[in-house]
């Protein structure tokens, strides 16, 4: 589809006809605008809208930070925007933070801009660093009162913003750099410009449908003269070209209504098809004279060396060599190649060179055994970051260093681009890479600031123009503060801000969870864990690291609760013990002369429910241990299309599940839209892809608990703009499907799963929430309660414990006790009023009195009453203790779970039969009770046995519960 189709007609489409394409194209913004309202109307009908979500962090080590703005008069008020996190706002210099952009169409963030005299902030959506899940926004949105309250302002079509900036005396006036869409060609892209606060907007800046705007930079000394970087980059699941003839730096005299491109061939400045992304920045000097900065990610090739003399074989070298040229080398020569290049150990110089005689292999096959379609992307050698500085408004430009800044950008400096200079200072220069570096001399030398406490991977900084040395820098691991220019830093990670992958559980007392997240490694923390900063007094933060690097996937032995399996990007896995820290690369590995795996970022690994000795992997095809990951088997063919030309592995396995009720019974699916089914261990496979749509990303696969014929796919169009949500059921192992939750809002599915004890409970998570469904997906409903309409990338039920946890891309993780949910059968749900049984209360001597000598909060019960209505209305609870009614309270119940909350008080009429009641209970000779109130004037139940009475209407309904 385009954008020029009409919007009703694709929404009276059936779903197998805006599948059929076999790549999938980009959505409309007007489909996607409707997502906040449709999510409205589930949550409206939602009969789970009252189970609260409680966040279990953690939130020790941050998340990614797209960009801050500080309050010039007061810079202990900052905002902190997250690329997938949301808006955070803190007044006392980090040391706690409100979010203030939870409920939006989008949490995602690309940039922000405050005027904070007057109370207004706007917010680009769309992270625009263009990583694996730089998520799309949908345009820009205002708040005139500090972020209570939020309205958005077009360009829902511009998916990734990467500058907003406002005119310094005139709020209405807004310049916005819009990047535009990530995954497909888009012709919204370039400069904007608004003249009346967002009414509306005029493209000022147009390059072509693959090149949008990045960066944009008003003159400090003109506010009409600004400047803007272009940046051509395609992204596909399978190749990413970060560079092209359209990134540029562009010049306006007239306040952005016409441009001039001054990054030409004679300017000095790098053009042409190796330009990448592009950072600018600018301050005046002494005599007021304005100096420009421009930091490149170059991606031209670096210049041939000159080939020096080496003992050694290189994968060059090999390339080329015949047969008797190998022959013909010296053992210690091939021992050598194959040690430093970490051959496995079973493959000798002399086995090698057997097999070269034999022509079982040749001596390409030993280079091809070690590059995959990612080593075009980390192998490259590329000239990398440049910065560069002109001093006659960007005519002409001077590269400030010799030499390359190695170590900084790597081969993906598209994930920075960006540079600051210390106001008033233009010798003192910033840039993000890997690590920050600072040079204090215009650019020729630089010194990194990182030191303990600091994250890598910086996005964002902000420079005092008022005290030398103070920083406040965002980056991967969220906040630091500095006040001796980089020296020494403090970390301000109250905000859980994680961005998860994958969930998993163990069988622990209490159990723990565990999880990988992106560039912050593999944690894991206890179940019961509620976040919070009290862990600074104890000297022990609950959640732990296991590793580090791109934390992916993660299985738990539950026989000993410590046996962990789990890895970095692209199937790096090992078998670790949590309790010892040893760990064992397990990885399956190639044989020499066959083409190396292609394994996934996220590589899927799946433990056996039937023996937990046996581990499942996936590549492009499924392998099986049998024995922890020490030896794997094969046990399929390429399960994918067989992979396409580019930097990024594709082609892989996403998606593996064994079936919990028949050993053997497998599914895989793939990332370019393959699903395939064994029966019988891996030794026959079936296709059972048709009738899905074609070419969509299999996010999930699960087989059921209940019916083993019974299995549910998750498909996904993130990576072709497509955001459909796209869930299929099949009774038949796969021989049919059919669509199920389409009533959900157009957010793309990450992960289905079905619940342990109801077989007709199913729970969705896409990128913007959780939704269930009670009918096996018939119909869906939001489940939000304190939970962030952030990315949900992962869900899991706890067997034992019935908690739902849930792994966010964004904001950690959570839980939900949703023993109650499991219960609404469809039995349950035609009564008009239910009960469920009420978990016992301790009982403390001290209700009724502050928790402290200097506190104001009043300890008190707190008890739940959970219960079933069937419709909405006013009802009444009555507390007794056998016939004697203690307290009586009226509340409102939405149609479905409630949880209404008693805090144990008494009736003031019902004081002292209450008492005599107390003492009719007494034993003979036991002292008489006499009842106090507490320090509010209020009395409270004591131990004993209480019976509730709940009606609305002509229903009732009776429990008990019991104070210990």
């Amino acid at each position: 589809m385009n954008k020029h189709t009409p919007v009703l007609f694709l929404l009276l489409l059936p779903l197998a006809l805006l599948a059929q394409p076999e790549v999938p194209s980009a959505m409309p913004a007007a489909l996607r605008m409707q997502g906040k309202a449709q999510r409205q109307a589930l949550q409206e009908r939602s009969l789970v809208s009252k189970i609260p979500f409680r966040s279990t962090g953690p939130s020790v080590f941050g998340g990614r930070v797209a960009d801050l703005d500080v309050n010039p008069a007061d810079p202990t008020h900052f905002l902190v925007a997250y690329a997938s996190g949301g808006l955070w706002k803190t007044s006392n210099n980090g040391q706690s933070f409100d979010p203030i952009f939870d409920s939006e169409l989008v949490m995602t963030i690309g940039d922000i801009a405050a005027d904070w005299q007057r109370n207004v902030i706007w917010v680009g959506t769309g992270e625009v660093n263009s990583s694996r899940s730089s998520y799309a926004g949908a345009g820009l949105f205002r708040s005139t009162d500090g972020g209570k309250t939020w309205q958005h302002r077009g360009l829902a079509e511009s998916h990734h913003i990467g500058r907003v900036v406002m005119h310094p005396n005139d709020p209405n006036t807004l310049w916005v750099a819009v990047l535009g869409h990530l995954y497909s060609p888009s012709s919204e892209r370039g400069v904007y410009k608004t003249s009346d606060g967002g009414e509306n907007w005029e493209r000022v800046l147009y390059v072509d449908d693959t090149t949008g705007a990045v960066e944009l930079l008003l003159d400090p000394g003109n506010p009409e003269r600004i400047f803007a970087a272009t940046w051509s980059r395609t992204r596909t699941a399978w190749n990413f070209e970060e560079a092209g003839t359209g990134s540029a730096i562009w010049q306006s005299e007239d306040a952005g209504n016409t441009w001039t491109r001054l990054s030409t061939p004679a300017s000095g400045f790098p053009s042409g098809p190796g330009t990448g992304r592009i950072g600018l920045a600018a301050t005046q000097d002494r005599e007021g004279k304005t100096r420009l900065f421009a930091i490149v990610d170059n991606q031209n090739p670096r210049p041939a060396e000159k080939e020096k003399d080496k003992a050694g074989l290189t994968r060059e070298q090999l390339r080329g060599m015949s047969k008797d040229g190998f022959l013909a080398l010296e053992l210690s020569s091939i021992s050598t190649f194959l040690k430093d290049n970490n051959f496995p150990e079973k493959y000798t110089a002399t086995g090698i060179l057997d097999k070269i005689r034999r022509g079982d292999i040749k001596p390409a096959d030993l280079v091809d055994y070690l590059e995959d379609a990612n080593s075009r992307l980390t192998e490259t050698e590329v000239i990398g970051a440049e910065v560069y500085a002109s001093d006659d408004g960007g005519r002409s430009w001077l590269k400030t260093h010799e030499g390359y800044l190695d170590d900084l950008y790597y081969t993906y400096g598209y994930y920075f681009g960006q540079i600051r200079v210390a106001p008033g200072r233009p010798d003192k220069l910033y840039i993000f890479g890997v690590p920050v570096i600072a040079s204090d001399d215009g650019g020729k030398t630089w010194s990194s600031i990182d030191a303990a406490n600091v994250h890598g991977d910086h996005h964002a900084l902000w420079i005092s123009p008022d005290r030398s040395g103070h920083l406040i820098l965002g980056n991967d691991g969220g906040i630091n503060i500095s006040y001796d220019g980089g020296e020494h830093w403090i970390k301000c990670n109250t905000p859980p801000a994680g961005q998860f992958y994958y969930v998993a559980v163990d069988m622990d007392k209490p159990y723990n969870i565990y999880g990988g997240t992106q560039d912050n490694g593999v944690w894991f923390g206890p179940g019961n864990y509620s976040a919070s900063v009290e862990w600074h007094g104890e000297g022990q933060y609950p959640w732990k690291s296991l590793l580090g690097g791109d934390g992916m996937q993660v299985a738990i032995d539950s026989r000993d609760n410590v046996t962990v399996y789990t890895g970095f990007q692209f199937g790096n896995y090992f078998r670790l013990n949590r309790n010892t820290g040893k760990r064992v690369g397990i990885t399956p590995k190639h044989e020499v002369g066959e083409r190396p795996y292609r394994w996934n970022w996220q590589t899927p690994i799946h433990l056996s429910s039937h023996n937990q000795d046996i581990l499942y992997m996936g590549s492009n095809k499924l392998h099986r241990s049998m024995n922890q990951g020490d030896d794997w088997q094969a046990i399929s063919g390429d399960l994918t299309g067989g992979g396409r030309s580019g930097d990024v592995p594709f082609g892989t396995l996403t998606a593996i599940h064994e079936s919990p009720l028949k050993f053997g019974l497998l599914y895989a699916g793939s990332d370019d839209g393959a699903l395939h089914c064994s029966p019988d261990g891996g030794n026959t496979w079936r296709d059972i892809s048709a009738g899905l749509p074609r070419g969509f990303w299999v996010s999930r696969v699960q087989a059921s608990a209940h019916v083993q014929g019974r299995v549910y796919v998750a498909l996904n169009g993130y990576r072709f703009d497509d955001f459909r949500s796209l869930v299929f059921s099949s009774d038949d192992f796969g021989a049919s499907w059919q669509p199920i939750a389409g009533d959900l809002p157009a957010e793309p599915v990450n992960v289905v799963k079905e619940d342990p004890v109801n077989p007709n409970l199913l729970y969705i998570g896409t990128d913007h929430g959780v939704y269930v469904s009670l009918d096996r997906g018939q119909t869906c409903m939001l489940m939000n309660h304190q939970l962030p309409a952030t990315p949900v990338h992962d869900l899991v039920v706890h067997p034992r414990e019935n908690d739902l946890i849930v792994g966010t891309h964004g904001r950690s993780v959570y839980v939900a006790d949703i023993e109650q949910l499991q219960s609404l059968t469809d039995t349950l749900l035609q009564q008009p009023l239910a009960m469920f049984d009420i978990e016992k209360t301790r009982f403390r001597a001290g209700w009724g009195n502050k928790r402290s000598t200097w506190s104001e909060k009043v300890s008190e019960p707190d008890i739940a009453f959970p219960l079933y209505s069937r419709e909405a209305g006013r009802a009444k609870y009555t507390v007794r203790a056998g016939e004697l009614v203690l307290y009586s309270q009226e509340t409102d119940l939405v149609a479905g779970l409630n949880f209404p909350r008693y805090n144990g008080e008494l009736g003031e009429k019902s004081v002292s039969s209450y008492e005599r009641h107390l003492n009719q209970q007494k034993k003979k000779g036991e002292e008489a009770l006499k009842l106090e109130p507490g320090a509010n004037g209020k009395y409270y139940l004591q131990k004993g046995n209480y019976q509730l009475t709940v009606e609305r209407g002509r229903f009732k309904v009776e429990s008990s519960f019991s104070i210990e």
